[in-house]
């Protein structure tokens, strides 16, 4: 059968005659392997005849046995108390009212409907005489239990991570939102795979018009299959020629439903365990989830420290190749003389030095991420250690080239999202080349347009760099410095209710004594551990002396 006929069909309603459905079926369908067919009946005198069709490894047999066994042996009373005649007529919708208590059951008229029924792991039940069909939910495939994020790790946090099944990642999310504004709609994108994809939100928090913008994005997606989010998140964000990411992926479900909490929107595609977040800042990407487990000082230090690492990570290459190339008026005398020489012997520029040391520390690190886990982390060890101390002696690259490009790999290893790194890694180079070839007014020039850029990106309307540009005086408690709990009253402005998170006075404040008041409760206790003190005292005195003892 051709794809022309089997759309035809596809649109058709249902046969009252069940050898017909189950023949289209059949058709549409073909021989597959794992396409399961059953048929019973239930009651021999009135000819009600049932087919259920299936997939098989989709499905949770247990629960297709325990239908069939409450149909079977309540179908005759529901037969004996009713006229033959409109039993047939509403056959469907007495069983779906009076026999089957599985809560996720619906009727069906068309045959699209029934196919996309039994591919999505659900049970389809065709009724000899009726002109509808129903489906029960009975989907058991096996999945990944939930487990610790691999990309994104704390030290003091939730340990549970997104898994591969869309509503077990909404559930997680709603375990932690239990309030009844909370809202998760649901839509399918994939003309072949027809994935789940679920939106969520805070129902008043959330702004009307990010929220409709990113369902009219996801509703004009036309693909022919989705397999993973990034599918998604390169259709719908704002800027898909541009090396930021303007939408965070995050498998951390305490990550999403703080930024629920914010006024976001996360998107949940089936088979994924990450979950895209909208509107993203570009801030965001250096903020981790320990910042808000840990003490406000804490936090706001390594944050610092993070920010710092970004700037090396994108910097510290270029800077060296401008200084040594084209100013190395600049460099201290002494530090100018050592670098000189270690650069004697080696055959090449700077420019191409740094290049070849760039390029060949991203092999090692794509290949200890390609191979097997262990193996992967022996390669990279003896990838930095040997062959980098072997291209020292050899002459090759200099010393402080090594020491340079092994502090930027280090620095870029401390961003906490993978995206965003491998942005800094790849805007590394065009930094690196025009410092290498023009100087100062080469990096001057490529960061100027690095940073005009990142200003006039937007995320579903935010501006990317919010809240440092356009500057926003409320939103910098949660910036740079994380301000302490007690003083982050205010929702972020991103947010559309602008109620108060934190209620005011809320800074602890143990009681104090206060010089000339005595503390009652403490001296009420002082008065009992003293006459504690005296009764033990009087346990332990010596017995008197009875009549006729002697004094020893």
């Amino acid at each position: 059968m051709d794809n022309n006929s089997i759309k035809e069909k596809l649109q058709q309603q249902f046969a009252e005659n069940i050898d017909e459905n189950v023949k289209i079926i059949k058709d549409i369908l073909e021989d597959s392997v794992d396409l399961a067919k059953r048929e019973f009946i239930f009651h021999a005198h009135t000819d009600i005849r049932m087919v259920c069709f299936y997939t098989d490894g989709l499905v949770n047999t247990q629960e297709i046995q325990n239908v069939i066994e409450v149909m079977f042996f309540k179908t005759s009373e529901l037969i004996v108390n009713s006229e033959v005649g409109p039993i047939k007529d509403e056959i469907t919708k007495k069983m779906i009212e009076n026999l089957i208590l599985h809560p996720s059951t619906k009727p069906l008229t068309k045959l699209e409907e029934a196919i996309d029924e039994i591919l999505s792991g659900n049970t389809v039940f065709f009724i000899n005489g009726s002109k509808e069909a129903f489906t029960v939910s009975t989907r058991g495939w096996n999945t990944r239990s939930v487990d610790e994020p691999v990309a994104e790790q704390v030290v003091r946090g939730p340990r549970d991570g997104f898994t591969e099944n869309v509503r077990s990642n909404t559930a997680l999310v709603r375990r932690r939102i239990r309030d009844p504004l909370f809202r998760i709609e649901a839509m399918k994108i994939g003309t072949k795979t027809k994935t789940d994809i679920n939106i969520a939100y805070l129902k008043g928090t959330v702004k009307e018009e990010v929220l409709k913008e990113i369902r009219s994005r996801l509703q004009k997606i036309k693909i022919d299959s989705v397999l993973e989010s990034g599918y998604i998140e390169e259709l719908i964000e704002d800027a898909p020629l541009s090396p930021f990411p303007t939408i965070q992926s995050t498998e951390r479900p305490d990550k999403v439903a703080a930024s629920i909490l914010e006024g976001r929107v996360a998107i949940f595609v089936d088979n994924s365990p990450f979950v895209l977040v909208a509107p993203t800042y570009f801030w965001q990407f250096l903020q981790a989830s320990d910042d808000y487990y840990s003490r406000y000082y804490t936090a706001t230090f390594y944050r610092i420290v993070r920010y710092i690492a970004f700037l090396i990570s994108l910097t510290l290459p270029s800077f060296y190749v401008m200084l040594a190339s084209f100013h190395q008026e600049m460099i201290p005398t002494s530090l100018a003389l050592t670098i000189a020489s270690g650069r004697e012997i080696v055959p090449y520029p700077v420019l191409l030095e740094a290049l070849i040391m760039e390029t060949a520390f991203e092999l090692m690190r794509e290949a200890g991420l390609r191979m097997p886990k262990p193996v992967g982390q022996a390669v990279s060890i003896v990838g930095s250690l040997i062959i980098g101390q072997a291209a020292v002696q050899a002459g090759l690259v200099s010393p402080f080239m090594v020491i340079v490009v092994a502090l930027t790999g280090i620095a870029s290893f401390a961003i906490p999202n993978y995206a965003a790194s491998f942005s800094i890694r790849l805007i590394r180079f065009p930094l690196l080349i025009a410092s290498g070839t023009m100087g100062l007014l080469g990096f001057a020039a490529c960061f100027s347009l690095l940073a005009i850029h990142a200003i006039s990106i937007r995320s579903f309307g935010e501006p990317y760099l919010a809240p440092a540009t356009p500057f926003k005086p409320s939103d910098q408690k949660d910036a740079l410095i994380r301000f302490p709990w007690w003083k982050m009253i205010s929702q972020p402005e991103l947010a559309e209710g602008q109620e108060d998170r934190v209620k005011e006075n809320q800074i602890p404040q143990p009681p104090e004594i206060q010089p000339g008041k005595k503390n009652e409760k403490t001296d009420d206790k002082a008065d009992k551990a003293d006459k504690d003190v005296q009764e033990s005292k009087k346990g332990f005195r010596k017995p008197k002396k009875l009549k006729g003892e002697k004094n020893e």
